[in-house]
């Protein structure tokens, strides 16, 4: 029985070491807990340690949130951090959001940190909107290029002020999305301008134009103002580049079209030339038939000589007739080359 007892005053001793190594390693926590009106439990604390939750963490998040006059328990922000999520972030934004009179739960401000996004810059970019540059510097391109109508380039540079959608930030679109959306409306508003005059004369008209085609839809944030900070015809400062692209592709389709009309001259051209030297080709085959026809004629003379059906008398006959016809193709040849010399004399 002695021994029973002395086992069990050692174990008490053992449990109320350990009770109070306990109390005294999470006092300092609990006690700022207690004086700050966010009271956690001893019990609450030690859970917290064995879930691998860091109570300091969790204290810290909540005497901010009751501060702030919010009501977060102690198991939100530990299954937030369990989670992955930045509990600091998230009750910094939750306490920006309520003195901006903004509607934002935890459950929403939770979602919004797990889904990768900075909740508390959300919440101050909703209160304080922000403008973007677009196009955006970083990507390597200062100036928007847009032709207006008449053919005339203009370098255009807008600043967009943007106010972050809570509700939207969860899956919605960048800010990558919104300037290239914003890019895409100057250029087709521009595009649609009849000359570069009317965009240089009234450049909010372009602003007003892109700002109503509802650009912000399924984004995370909401178009504020669409301002153009800058527009400028291209080609004025730097040599290489070209003012008047629609002069310019005119000049190029004209000349196109030059070259196309020079290639089908030369085909027919090409044509010609073979056809002639075809012709050519044709009437010296002719002539050659009629060279060998001719050859068959003192043949022929012979062959009725020797049958008998042309006689001596009418050979010679025959030869004086050639004669004759000679002699007069001779006179009237003669007679064409003296007219220029009776003339003469």
């Amino acid at each position: 029985m002695r021994i029973l007892m002395m086992v069990l005053g050692i174990a008490a001793v053992i449990f109320a070491v350990i009770v109070l190594g306990l109390f005294f390693y999470f006092l300092k926590v609990w006690v700022r807990a207690w004086m700050s009106g966010a009271r956690v439990s001893l019990f609450n604390l030690l859970g917290m340690k064995l879930r691998g939750v860091p109570p300091t963490l969790i204290v810290d998040a909540r005497i901010r949130a009751v501060k702030a006059g919010l009501n977060v328990s102690t198991e939100e922000l530990e299954a937030h951090y369990l989670a992955g999520g930045n509990v600091l972030n998230v009750v910094q934004a939750l306490i920006a959001a309520d003195k901006a009179n903004i509607d934002l739960s935890f459950k929403r401000a939770a979602a919004i940190d797990l889904a990768g996004r900075d909740v508390y810059d959300a919440v101050r970019t909703s209160v304080n909107p922000k403008v973007i540059d677009c196009p955006d510097p970083k990507k390597g391109t200062t100036m928007l290029d847009a032709v207006a109508k008449d053919g005339i380039r203009l370098l255009v540079k807008a600043r967009v002020t943007v106010r972050a959608n809570l509700e939207r930030l969860v899956g919605g679109a960048t800010e990558d999305t919104i300037i290239a959306r914003v890019g895409q409306g100057i250029i087709s508003a521009i595009g649609s301008s009849p000359t570069y005059k009317d965009v240089l004369e009234n450049p909010d008209h372009i602003s007003r134009k892109v700002l109503e085609s509802g650009l912000d839809s399924q984004t995370a944030f909401e178009i504020v103002s669409i301002d153009i900070a800058d527009v400028s015809v291209a080609g004025v400062s730097g040599a290489r580049e070209v003012a008047n692209v629609g002069a310019l592709l005119e000049t190029e389709r004209a000349e196109a079209d030059k070259k196309l009309r020079q290639a089908e001259a030369e085909g027919r051209r090409a044509t010609a030339i073979a056809a002639e030297q075809e012709m050519r080709a044709r009437v010296q085959e002719m002539q050659a038939k009629v060279i060998e026809a001719q050859a068959q004629i003192p043949l022929a003379i012979a062959q009725a000589l020797r049958e008998g059906k042309l006689g001596v008398m009418d050979y010679y006959r025959l030869q004086n007739i050639m004669a004759d016809t000679a002699m007069r193709e001779a006179i009237a040849s003669g007679g064409a080359e003296e007219k220029p010399g009776h003339k003469e004399s």
